[in-house]
C-alpha cells in the first residue's frame, strides 16, 4: 500500500531517497492498455504492490477500440478448434514473413506466449478462445495456418465490473449500433440475412431485446466483444488483485537514483499538480508507442504517409519512448518500415470531434468494391491485409489518398467506412464531403478529381471479368485470407462482383498507423537497453512502447496484442523478482 493518499505528493529531486511522506510502490506501470494491464496483474500475482498510471480518464488505450485478436503460436487451444499448430511451424512461417534483426526475442515469444496465456487464465479473469477460421495474412507460405493460431477474448458481461464500468474506454461509435450495442463477428451474417431468413431474424431480435434491457441500467450495451472485452477482463482482474489504478495522471519523466537505477516517475495530475512516485523494484512503460510521437514518428515512416494514426490520442502526456530516451535508452534505428499500417478515412462527428475510421476487414474484401489512385487506375488487390494495402498505396506514388468505389447495392448490403449497412439516407455523409456520389462513373470521377476516361475504362475492364467472378489483373479472392474477408454467400468468388447499380459512391482513404513497430529497444526479458547494449536497471517496456519483434512486418491478426500480453507478462515477472532500490522507504505490511 502507498504511504500517502492518492494526490498527496512530496516535491523532490530525482536521485533523492524516498522519504516517509512520498508514495512508494514495488512496481509502477505507465499505461493501461493490454500490455500495461497484463503487467499489472502479473506483478500483483507476484506479491508486489502495484500502481497503474493512465493519462486518460479511462483505461484500455487503443486495445479497447481494437479487434482484440491475440496471435499466440502453438497455443494449447488450437488443437481443440481442429487447427493443431507447432512452434516449428510458426517459426517457419515467421522466417518467411519477418526479417528480424534479433531473432532471440521472436524465439522468446514463441517459447513463452502460450505459457503466459495459461498462467493468466489460471489466475485472472482473462479468457480467450481460438478463432478456427481466421487465416494468417500470407496463408500460402510455409508454416501458415488457416485458423487457431489467433485467439479472441470470450465475450464479457460488463455488469461484472460494477461501478468500474465507467473506467472502461468505449469502442469507436462507428463500430457500435443504435448508439451503444456491440456485435460479434458471428452476428454480422445474421444482420445481413435478417430480411430473408427467419433464423437470422430471430437472432437479431434477440440481440435487440437484450440491448434494450441493458440500456435500462447502463449507458451502453454491457455485452462486450473484441478489444473491449479483452480490456474489461484484464481490468476486472487488476481490481481483484488489488492493483491501484490512477487515471488522469500523466507521467512526465522517470526518476533515477544515484546508482543509475530507475526508481520512480514524476507525474502531473490536473488537481494535484506535480508529484513523485517511487518504485522499489521497477517501472514498466506501456504508453502506446510513437503513433503520436510527432517529429520522432517521422523517423520511422515515409514522408508520403503523413501523420494520420488510428491509435488513441494521448493528449499532452509524454511518450514512453521520450521518457526512456531521456535516461539513456536506445530507440529503433531510423527506418521507413516502422509502422503497422491501415487505410483510414476521416470525418467530423456530430459532437465536433475528429473521427478516424480504420478500414480493416469490413468493406475492402467484399464483392463489388475497387480502389483507385489519382490516375483513376487500380493499384492493389483490395482484399489483401490492411498493412499490405497501405504498402501498395505508398509504393504507387499517386495513391495518397486512394479512393474506394462501390455502387448502390454494395453500400446498402455492406456499408462503406463509417456508413453502416442498411443506412436509409446517406445525404448527411454526402453533404459533409465524406461520401462522394454520382449517377455515372464519369460523374464520380469528377467528384473525386480523377481522369474520367481512365476511371470509366478501369470500371469497364473490371466489370467485364467480375461478372464471372474473376480478377485477372490482381487475382482478388485468390487465397484463403482474402476469401475469409469476402462474403461466403456470394459466388463464384466471395471477393468479386461488378459495380453496376447507380448511384455510385466513393470515399478517400489515407495511410494511417494502427500502432508503431519502432520503439524502445529491449532484450528478451523486456528490460530496456542503453546505447551500450546493457539493461538500464529498474526499467522495462512492453506493448507498442517496445520495439516490435515483428520489425515492421504484419504476418497475421493479433501480432501486436499477442506480444503485448507475452512481454507484459515477462516484464512483470522480471520486475517482481528485481532487487529493491537502495535507499527507498521500507513500508510496513
Amino acid at each position: 500500500m502507498p504511504s500517502a493518499p492518492a494526490g498527496e505528493h512530496r516535491a523532490g529531486s530525482a536521485g533523492e531517497p524516498a522519504q516517509a511522506d512520498d508514495e512508494v510502490w514495488d512496481v509502477i506501470i505507465v499505461g493501461a492498455g493490454a500490455g500495461g494491464l497484463t503487467a499489472a496483474c502479473v506483478a500483483a500475482l507476484g506479491g508486489c504492490s502495484v500502481l497503474l498510471l493512465e493519462q486518460a480518464p479511462v483505461v484500455g488505450g487503443t486495445t479497447a477500440i481494437s479487434g482484440g485478436m491475440v496471435w499466440i503460436a502453438a497455443n494449447h487451444k488450437a488443437g481443440a478448434a481442429g487447427r493443431p499448430d507447432s512452434v516449428e511451424a510458426a517459426r517457419n512461417y515467421l522466417a518467411h514473413t519477418v526479417a528480424a534483426s534479433d531473432r532471440s526475442k521472436l524465439e522468446t515469444f514463441l517459447a513463452h506466449g502460450d505459457e503466459a496465456i495459461r498462467h493468466l487464465e489460471s489466475h485472472t479473469s482473462l479468457r480467450l478462445q481460438p478463432v478456427a477460421t481466421y487465416p494468417d495474412y500470407y496463408p500460402d507460405l510455409p508454416g501458415a495456418t488457416l485458423g487457431g493460431r489467433v485467439l479472441e477474448p470470450v465475450p464479457y458481461d460488463a455488469s461484472g465490473l460494477g461501478p468500474a464500468f465507467k473506467l472502461l474506454r468505449a469502442p469507436l461509435p462507428e463500430f457500435m449500433l443504435f448508439g451503444g450495442m456491440m456485435i460479434s463477428r458471428q452476428d454480422i451474417p445474421h444482420l445481413r440475412r435478417a430480411a430473408r431468413s427467419w433464423r437470422s431474424a430471430l437472432h437479431v431480435s434477440h440481440l435487440l431485446l437484450r440491448y434494450a434491457v441493458q440500456r435500462l441500467r447502463a449507458p451502453r450495451g454491457t455485452t462486450l466483444y473484441l478489444g473491449n472485452a479483452l480490456v474489461a477482463r484484464l481490468l476486472r482482474s487488476a481490481l481483484d488483485l488489488g492493483v491501484q489504478i490512477r487515471t488522469s495522471t500523466a507521467a512526465q519523466r522517470l526518476l533515477v537514483d544515484a546508482g543509475g537505477r530507475v526508481c520512480g516517475v514524476e507525474t502531473m495530475q490536473p488537481a494535484q499538480g506535480c508529484g513523485q512516485l517511487h518504485a522499489r523494484r521497477g517501472v514498466i512503460l506501456a504508453t502506446g508507442g510513437l503513433s503520436h510521437g510527432g517529429a520522432l514518428r517521422t523517423c520511422y515512416v515515409p514522408a508520403a504517409a503523413g501523420a494520420l494514426t488510428a491509435a488513441v490520442d494521448p493528449g499532452t502526456a509524454v511518450r514512453g519512448a521520450c521518457m526512456a530516451q531521456a535516461v539513456g535508452a536506445r530507440l529503433s534505428a531510423p527506418t521507413q518500415q516502422g509502422a503497422f499500417w491501415v487505410p483510414a478515412s476521416t470525418f467530423t462527428r456530430g459532437d465536433g470531434s475528429r473521427g478516424v475510421y480504420p478500414h480493416t476487414v469490413s468493406d475492402r474484401g467484399k464483392p463489388g468494391l475497387i480502389a483507385v489512385g489519382a490516375d483513376g487506375r487500380r493499384f492493389v488487390n483490395e482484399a489483401v491485409s490492411y498493412h499490405r494495402f497501405v504498402q501498395a498505396q505508398l509504393a504507387a506514388g499517386d495513391a495518397v489518398p486512394a479512393f474506394l468505389l462501390c455502387d448502390r447495392r454494395f453500400l446498402w448490403k455492406y456499408g462503406l467506412g463509417r456508413i453502416k449497412p442498411f443506412t436509409v439516407s446517406v445525404s448527411g455523409a454526402v453533404a459533409s464531403g465524406y461520401l462522394k456520389r454520382a449517377d455515372t462513373i464519369d460523374g464520380l470521377a469528377a467528384a473525386i478529381g480523377v481522369p474520367a476516361a481512365a476511371l470509366v475504362d478501369t470500371v469497364d475492364v473490371y466489370n467485364q471479368h467480375a461478372r464471372n467472378g474473376e480478377d485477372p489483373l490482381f487475382g482478388r479472392g485468390g487465397d484463403a485470407y482474402q476469401r475469409h474477408l469476402g462474403d461466403a454467400d456470394h459466388q463464384p468468388n466471395p471477393c468479386v462482383a461488378p459495380l453496376q447499380q447507380p448511384p455510385f459512391y466513393a470515399i478517400a482513404v489515407y495511410p494511417a498507423d494502427l500502432g508503431m513497430s519502432a520503439g524502445i529497444v529491449t532484450d528478451d526479458r523486456a528490460r530496456v537497453l542503453a546505447h551500450d547494449g546493457r539493461p538500464i536497471p529498474g526499467l522495462f517496456a512492453c506493448g507498442n512502447d517496445m520495439q516490435s519483434i515483428m520489425e515492421g512486418a504484419y504476418p497475421g491478426p493479433g501480432i501486436t496484442l499477442g506480444p503485448a500480453i507475452t512481454f507484459g507478462w515477462l516484464a512483470a515477472r522480471e520486475a517482481a523478482s528485481a532487487p529493491l532500490v537502495p535507499g527507498t522507504v521500507e513500508l510496513p505490511g
